[in-house]
C-alpha cells in the first residue's frame, strides 16, 4: 500500500481517484489547490504525488517546481493538455511520469507502482559506480562530478545510474524507456532525448560537444570516460 497525495481541483474527479486508488490498496489524501497541496507534501511526506496542472490559484508546474526546491517526493502529473509542449513543460519542472485525461483507475495505479518500484529497486543494495571524475551512490541518491554535488531530479539521477552501471555499453532509446522509465516505446516520444539534454546540461556538456554522454547515431547512447 502506498500513501498518496491528490492534488485536483475538479471534486468529481478527485472524488473518483480516490475512489480508483482506495479501492487499489492505497490510501489516499487530497487537495483542492496548488498552494494546500504543497503544505501536505510537506508536512504528510507521501511516498508520491499525483498532480493536476490546471489548478485555480497556481499552475501545476509552478506548484512542480516549488515542491521540488523542498522535496524529492515522486510525481505523476494528470493533465487535460496532450500538447507535447505541455508534456515537456510538466517533465522539465521535475515530473517523474505523466499520464493524459481520461484515464482510468487501473492506469493510474499500474503508473504509480511503476514510479515507486523503480526507486526501490534502483537504490538497494547497489554499489557505488564510478566513471572517469562521475561517481554515483545509489544509496544516497546522489551523483558527484570531480567532487561536485549534481542537483539531479529523481528520474535523472535514475537515468544517469543505469547508463553508469553500462559504462562503455550503447544503450538504445528502447531499452531507456522500457527499463528507466517502464514505459512501453513510442517512435514520436520525447522523455528520453529531454531528460538527455537535461543530464548533458547538469555534466556542462551539449549534444555538440559531448564529454560523458556519447551518441551513437541511430543506435542510442553510451556513457564513456572521456580521459584526461
Amino acid at each position: 500500500m502506498a500513501h498518496l497525495l491528490l492534488v485536483e481541483d475538479d471534486p468529481l474527479v478527485r472524488s473518483a481517484l480516490i475512489r480508483a486508488l482506495t479501492e487499489r490498496g492505497h490510501a489516499v489524501i487530497s487537495a483542492s489547490a496548488g498552494m494546500p497541496g504543497l503544505t501536505r507534501a510537506v508536512e504528510d511526506r507521501p511516498d508520491l504525488v499525483v498532480l493536476d496542472l490546471g489548478l485555480p490559484d497556481l499552475d501545476g508546474c509552478e506548484v512542480l517546481r516549488m515542491l521540488r526546491a523542498v522535496s524529492t517526493v515522486p510525481v505523476i502529473v494528470a493533465t487535460a493538455r496532450d500538447d507535447e509542449r505541455e508534456i515537456v513543460r510538466a517533465l522539465d519542472a521535475g515530473a517523474d511520469d505523466y499520464v493524459v485525461k481520461p484515464f482510468g483507475g487501473a492506469q493510474l495505479d499500474a503508473r504509480i507502482r511503476a514510479v515507486l518500484r523503480r526507486g526501490r529497486d534502483a537504490d538497494d543494495g547497489m554499489p557505488a559506480v564510478a566513471v572517469g571524475g562521475l561517481r554515483v551512490e545509489p544509496a544516497a541518491r546522489e551523483a558527484t562530478l570531480d567532487g561536485v554535488l549534481l542537483g539531479l531530479t529523481p528520474k535523472e539521477f535514475d537515468l544517469l545510474h543505469y547508463l553508469a552501471v553500462r559504462a562503455g555499453q550503447v544503450v538504445t532509446r528502447r531499452e531507456l524507456l522500457t527499463e528507466v522509465w517502464r514505459m512501453a516505446y513510442g517512435g514520436a516520444d520525447k522523455t528520453v532525448d529531454v531528460h538527455l539534454s537535461w543530464l548533458r546540461r547538469k555534466l556542462g556538456e551539449s549534444a555538440q560537444r559531448p564529454r560523458y554522454l556519447q551518441t551513437v547515431h541511430g543506435v542510442g547512447v553510451k556513457l564513456v570516460d572521456p580521459g584526461p
